[in-house]
């Protein structure tokens, strides 16, 4: 291979519980308003089959520091269970979809509703919104076999609950998902798919601390902090 003109990129990577090796990032897909109760606290009512948008694979942080973004004075959590890829696959069922799966995680879709909420109402895309720098914390994935996990979903912010669900609750399981995402992409080892927040969604400032956490798969917290 010919010599890169400016240093290559990184490859952003994710711990895994109880080992030394991590997960390497490929691509960040995202399915939206996949909880019957965060569809109607966003406006609508219906289960449409999954749709995604996607964040680049840089948007993750695994550190306790997130920095406030630019152009925004709406920034909002959104907590998901995240599902790491870990195996090739080209258009597979929702039998199949399952042994794709490398493990699970607890994420926060960041999000800067005012610049969503202006992009929708134009008809233009979402990445301006959802695609920004460290808009995807993430804690450690816990490596997994066998049916997806269930149980409750919370998030706190500064020890105040805010949102809080079944993971049952989703209108679209995690083998639906990833069947309907192997439909569009080619899926591929290091690609994560964030499975959509349940109602309760809200603002954030700086200096508020959150903590996400599922059972069975894990917690992630981190504190909102200024750049620089």
């Amino acid at each position: 291979m010919p010599p890169f003109v400016v240093p290559a990129p990184v490859t952003p990577a994710i711990p895994i519980l109880g080992e030394a090796a991590v997960f390497p990032v490929r691509r960040i897909l995202c399915v939206g308003r996949n909880y019957a109760a965060h569809r109607r606290e966003m406006g609508g009512d219906d289960r449409d089959p999954p749709f995604f948008f996607g964040k680049p694979a840089d948007a993750v942080v695994t550190g306790p520091r997130v920095s406030f973004p630019s152009r925004t004075q709406d920034l909002h959590h959104e907590v998901e269970l995240v599902i790491a890829i870990g195996d090739d696959a080209d258009t597979v069922n929702a039998d199949q979809a399952l042994s794709l799966v490398f493990g699970y995680a607890t994420g926060v879709d960041l999000t800067r509703r005012d610049l969503q909420a202006t992009a929708k109402a134009k008809g233009q895309p979402w990445e301006a919104a959802k695609g920004f720098d460290e808009s995807a914390p993430i804690g450690p994935i816990r490596r997994w076999s066998g049916a997806p996990p269930s149980g409750a979903i919370r998030l706190w912010v500064n020890d105040n609950l805010k949102q809080e669900a079944e993971l049952g609750d989703m209108l679209w399981g995690v083998a639906e998902i990833i069947a309907e995402a192997s439909s569009l992409w080619r899926l591929a080892p290091g690609d994560l798919i964030f499975t959509g927040t349940p109602e309760g969604v809200g603002p954030l400032v700086i200096g508020d601390r959150v903590r996400g956490e599922i059972d069975s798969v894990g917690t992630l917290a981190f504190t909102v902090a200024a750049k620089g």
